[in-house]
């Protein structure tokens, strides 16, 4: 084998390497984030041989029991569905003014548009812990008792900059004023244009804002811990429950949310797909 020949192999196999390496790099990731989910929902179906039964990670045996009774531990079921309603209505509202304030921000010139832009990423980058104390100082100030409220209030309050950041990307990526014109000039009123043209075009934006606010709100805890007061959300339940042990019925819950999480994203693809199938045709 010539110097040439030797240096094309060598060649080969440094492109080869460099082929594999993201992939496996990637799949690394992936696994990582979801080595813990998949132990969760494992782990839901373990037996426990324990007179007060709590989560363990040394296999006792296969049951559905913790599913049976999902409801049956004092004080977590009421905890979990006041997050489901926390995370939803906090998700509706934070997607509505989050979207407001996106097609203001990317459509409009206004004084203190740069300022809205630094304050949206001044929320995103402050640690909770700073949040929740200033939000605990501003409702004691103002004395607001703390409760559902306080947590709703604070809940929109960190969603609305990832809906905002969200939906801007989206509207970023099209000419809507451009669509909007032209669904105009064939006679669209602003209500059928906004209905037909505008809405369509933000609306994977809006739905990936909005399952974002619905996560960040099911699982905070820090910013809650200030807010919350006496109301016991499903992280504070379980933060609590940790001293004494926690039940495998959270595993269930959390596999419940998990696989609801699931169900959002693939209806969000099929209804993607189903439009690039509907483009196609149309070509």
């Amino acid at each position: 084998m010539n110097a040439s020949e030797a240096s094309a192999t060598q060649g080969r196999r440094r492109r080869r390497w460099r082929y594999y390496a993201l992939p496996v790099f990637a799949a690394a990731v992936i696994g990582y984030l979801l080595v813990p989910i998949a132990l969760m929902v494992v782990y839901s179906f373990n037996d426990s041989n324990a007179n007060l039964p709590t989560v363990t990670f040394n296999w006792q045996g296969f049951t559905t029991r913790w599913y049976a009774g999902w409801d049956q531990v004092p004080g977590l079921t009421p905890a979990f569905f006041l997050s489901l309603r926390l995370a939803l209505l906090t998700s509706v509202v934070a997607t509505a003014m989050g979207t407001l304030l996106a097609v203001a921000l990317v459509r409009y010139r206004f004084r203190g548009k740069r300022g809205i832009e630094q304050v949206l990423t001044l929320v995103i980058a402050t640690p909770e812990i700073v949040l929740g104390a200033s939000l605990l100082g501003f409702f004691i100030t103002l004395a607001i008792p703390k409760g559902f409220l306080t947590l709703f209030i604070a809940h929109v309050m960190f969603s609305i900059a990832y809906v905002t950041i969200t939906v801007r990307a989206r509207l970023a990526g099209f000419d809507i004023a451009g669509f909007e014109e032209a669904a105009q000039d064939l006679g669209a009123t602003p209500w059928v244009t906004f209905w037909k043209v505008t809405l369509p075009l933000i609306f994977p934006g809006m739905l990936a804002g909005g399952l974002l606010a619905f996560a960040l709100s099911i699982d905070d805890f820090v910013t809650s811990s200030f807010v919350a007061g006496t109301t016991s959300t499903f992280p504070l339940w379980i933060w609590g429950a940790v001293k004494v042990g926690i039940p495998p019925q959270v595993f269930v819950l959390g596999t419940m949310i998990f696989g609801l999480g699931l169900i959002f994203v693939g209806t969000n693809i099929a209804l993607e797909l189903r439009k690039d199938e509907r483009r196609r045709a149309l070509r």
